[in-house]
């Protein structure tokens, strides 16, 4: 089967992540599928303290290596997740007023998130060296935190803040989503035969069923 013809077909007509729902059985295989998409940067960290000694091809990337190095979306759907859950986490504190230290406290978490996001992961330098169609993304999300950091900077009440809370998960599922489609349509040869090596058959077998009654559905 031709698995990067597949997967471009599937997740053009399909949203990926009803593709994706794993059974208790296959987290982990899935999980690992997630991974190699990703590349994020605490991925590396976990892989670097695995090895002792690096070796040349480490200290070396590949062009590949190098090309996901430089993406930085997947790093702001970690800070953007983040914020999402803190704010959620803050709303159960609304009858305690918008004073409560434990809204405040997760008020200030979500700054930090967003100005690490702003200072770090989407500066002018990471954008010129995002591939094209992920820079758009990228622009997005800065604009979307600038918006957040503002919106929360200002806050004088609950229902500004749960709407903030609805905006950044609903933002944050829009990027989700629009990153991974966008990144299935450019994997290229090489990375599609590297996702697909870390697949076992029987989880081949089973997002190709469950993609096939989805198909049907729609």
């Amino acid at each position: 089967m031709d698995w990067l013809a597949f997967i471009t077909n599937i997740v053009n007509r399909v949203p990926f992540e009803k593709i994706l729902v794993p059974p208790p059985d296959h987290t982990k295989a899935l999980e690992d599928f997630r991974d190699s998409m990703s590349g994020s940067e605490s991925q590396k960290e976990a892989s670097s303290h695995q090895k002792m000694i690096p070796t040349t091809q480490e200290i070396a990337p590949s062009p590949e290596e190098q090309d996901i190095a430089t993406a930085c979306v997947p790093c702001a759907l970690g800070h953007f997740s983040r914020s999402a859950g803190a704010l959620n986490e803050a709303m159960r504190f609304k009858g305690e007023g918008i004073t409560s230290n434990e809204i405040l406290d997760r008020i200030a978490s979500v700054l930090e998130e967003q100005n690490a996001l702003e200072r770090f992961d989407l500066t002018p330098e990471k954008l010129q060296r995002t591939p094209e169609w992920e820079r758009e993304i990228a622009e997005e999300a800065l604009q979307e935190s600038r918006k957040l950091r503002h919106q929360l900077e200002s806050i004088t009440s609950i229902d500004e803040l749960e709407q903030a809370a609805a905006d950044t998960a609903g933002y944050y599922k829009k990027m989700n989503r629009e990153w991974y489609r966008g990144r299935f349509r450019h994997l290229g040869k090489e990375k599609a035969e590297a996702i697909e090596k870390r697949i076992s058959p029987e989880d081949k077998e089973r997002i190709r069923r469950r993609a096939e009654e989805i198909i049907k559905e729609v």
